[in-house]
Order: structure tokens, then sequence, then C-alpha cells
């Protein structure tokens, strides 16, 4: 199968997804900077689901440059991929409105975790697809660091539904931003 046709059709996905988190954002009551500021949990989710969304974007854009094909099974692990993307809109709405919620903000690392293990799975199986030493080595980096960013996540959703419901969104952000550490370092990104 064609990498070209299914990373550009992700591409297109990805970009209607984030595209729709701004359009979810409230508009303010008056035209103030104290109106504003009554939004900046609606802005700090958004950033974070954004923000998110990129990094999973970067993550995958770097792995098209990597493999030489793709099989059906990755095709197929990329719509579950996509189909768990689609949900962040939704939400991320939910936790602008409902930050201290313990049900929405499961919610919301339930998504999280779900898209990321979708992301760990297609990794492993472009390692299948393109069996290059190469592409295996590369796809094996990357999920090991997902596996580390998928247990942040894990703990962070766990102990926010349990004690807290913040530490869900801190979660992510954490995950987030250890892999952007991971990148900087260019411990898996040749």
């Amino acid at each position: 199968m064609n990498k070209e046709r299914l990373g550009a059709f992700m591409d297109a996905v990805i970009a209607i997804v984030m595209t729709i988190l701004v359009l979810e954002l409230e508009k303010p009551a008056a035209p103030t900077l104290g109106a504003f500021w009554d939004l900046r949990i609606n802005f700090a989710a958004y950033a974070l689901s954004f923000l998110w969304l990129a990094a999973m974007w970067t993550s995958l854009h770097n792995a098209w440059h990597v493999v030489s094909r793709i099989g059906k099974r990755t095709m197929w692990l990329s719509m579950g991929l996509l189909f768990f993307s689609s949900l962040f809109p939704y939400a991320t709405s939910l936790v602008s409105t409902y930050f201290m919620s313990r049900v929405v903000q499961g919610f919301y690392g339930i998504i999280v975790i779900a898209t990321t293990v979708m992301l760990i799975l297609i990794y492993g199986s472009l390692a299948k697809d393109d069996d290059r030493e190469v592409t295996v080595e590369y796809m094996g980096r990357v999920r090991g660091l997902l596996l580390i960013d998928v247990g942040i996540k894990i703990a962070g959703t766990v102990l926010g539904v349990i004690f807290w419901p913040p530490l869900v969104s801190i979660g992510v952000l954490a995950a987030a931003v250890f892999i952007m550490i991971m990148r900087g370092m260019n411990t898996y990104e040749k």
C-alpha cells in the first residue's frame, strides 16, 4: 500500500480535528481582560489538546519518513487512531466546562490513553510492514518511549480519578513534555 496516501489522509483528519478544537472555544462574555481570564481553563484545555495532537502528528510524520511501505493492519490501526483522535474536540470541550469532574477528566484521560495505545500498535505494525533493520530499530525506540509516555498518562488518569481531577490533565502535559524533551535530546529521531 502507498504510505503517502495514508499519511496524507491522516494529516488531513488530524488537521481537521485540531481546527475543530479552536472552534469549540467559548467566546468571552464581554471584550474585557476579565472575561478572557474567566475562560483560562478553556484556553488551557485547548492548548493541552492541541499540543498533544501536534506531538502525535510530528511523531507520525517522522515515522512515515523511515518506513518504506505499509500493510492493511497499519491502515486499520491508523483508522483506530483517527477515531480516538476525533474525540479530542468533544473531550476537550467537556474538560473546559467540567474541569473538576472526575468523570470528565477520566474520560479525557481514556481518550488520550486509547490514542497513545493505537500509536504504539501502529509503530509495532510498521516494524512488521518494513522489516529493514533501520525501520525496526527506529520503531522499537519510539515504542519504548511511548510505553513510558502511556505509563505517565495512566498514572495521571488513575490519580486524577481517585484524588484530584486536574491530575489527569497534568499527566497528559507531563507526558507531552517528556516526549518533547526526548526529541530535543534526539534520542530516537534521526
